[in-house]
């Protein structure tokens, strides 16, 4: 099992416990494994109770969490995907597509990063280039004409930063993927999984709800591209992980997101099942409040959250 090194000890234990408990003991021994058992489930929950910023970024960059093709495997029924930007390219680090959610028709938009070495080199580690951010527009427009509600799937380290993604206006594309999130007629529900990075997050987030995984991060900047800014040394990634409130829990009492979605103990990847059937609640719960209102409230209501942050 891949371990992190502040759950090494405890999760190791949990380990052995669980082979001493497939063997052929007396009951007097087996009560005791059992014993031991219910600690080590005490120490582990603590463990992910009191977790720091830094340990955090280090569960939401774990390779083995869900994806956004788990993602909607496990929340979507009849997805069908919908592929290019029709200007340049299909940019397989964005991917999207039409389905059902709980039987209501949706688009559904995320970040892929692939989960080994040959499929997070064709997504790109889930860094986008413009022709994905143009792609994410044009099914944005696409479910605002048929009044399709927009689910995104944020989970990217940022976009990605290559000199062909300048020369193909990067920014521009980011700028405008964000705008066309503020001038959507429908709901939308944006889910941060795991990493929301920068321009790169923001530009499929700037919804009218904003859920978030309990251990994924949400920042600016990376920890360790700020710690190399202001101390000239990426040594220093926790502490500017804790001075940036990347956590869910930090963003919650900022106003930045609205709802924090627990994950099981140890992370989402530990039981990606129960994960997403936590996120599927807590979406179907924010499209049950946003159906009812009209498009012009909900133009007005998103573009005002974003404008109330940050005021006392």
């Amino acid at each position: 099992m891949d371990y992190m090194d502040f759950e090494r000890p405890v999760a190791e234990l949990k380990a052995r416990v669980a082979e001493l408990s497939a063997a052929d003991v007396s009951g007097d021994v087996s009560a005791e494994i059992g014993k031991i058992d219910a600690r080590a489930d005490k120490l582990l929950a603590e463990t992910y109770a009191n977790l720091t910023p830094w340990q955090k970024t280090q569960v939401a960059r774990h390779p083995k969490r869900p994806h956004f093709r788990d993602y909607v495997a496990g929340l979507v029924d009849e997805f069908v995907p919908l592929s290019g930007d029709r200007a340049f390219s299909d940019d397989q680090a964005i991917l999207g597509g039409l389905g059902r959610f709980d039987g209501r028709r949706v688009m559904v938009i995320g970040h892929e990063k692939g989960d080994d070495t040959a499929s997070r080199i064709r997504h790109n580690f889930g860094m986008g280039k413009p022709e994905g951010y143009r792609k994410a527009m044009r099914l944005m427009r696409l479910a605002d004409r048929f009044g399709l509600p927009v689910l995104t799937l944020v989970d990217t380290s940022g976009a990605f930063p290559g000199i062909e993604a300048e020369e193909r206006g990067q920014a521009e594309a980011i700028a405008r993927s964000t705008e066309q999130c503020l001038r959507l007629g429908v709901p939308m529900v944006a889910a941060v999984v795991g990493e929301g990075g920068s321009g790169g997050a923001i530009a499929l987030a700037a919804a009218d709800r904003v859920l978030m995984f309990e251990h994924a991060v949400y920042s600016v900047i990376s920890p360790e591209a700020g710690a190399s800014i202001l101390w000239r040394t990426p040594e220093k990634a926790a502490e500017m992980a804790q001075a940036m409130k990347v956590t869910a829990q930090d963003l919650h009492r900022l106003g930045v997101i609205d709802t924090i979605v627990r994950e099981p103990v140890g992370g989402a990847h530990r039981d990606p099942a129960a994960a997403i059937g936590g996120l599927k609640t807590a979406i179907g719960d924010a499209l049950s409040e946003l159906s009812p209102l009209s498009p012009s409230e909900l133009q007005r209501r998103r573009r005002q959250r974003f404008l109330d942050m940050g005021t006392l």
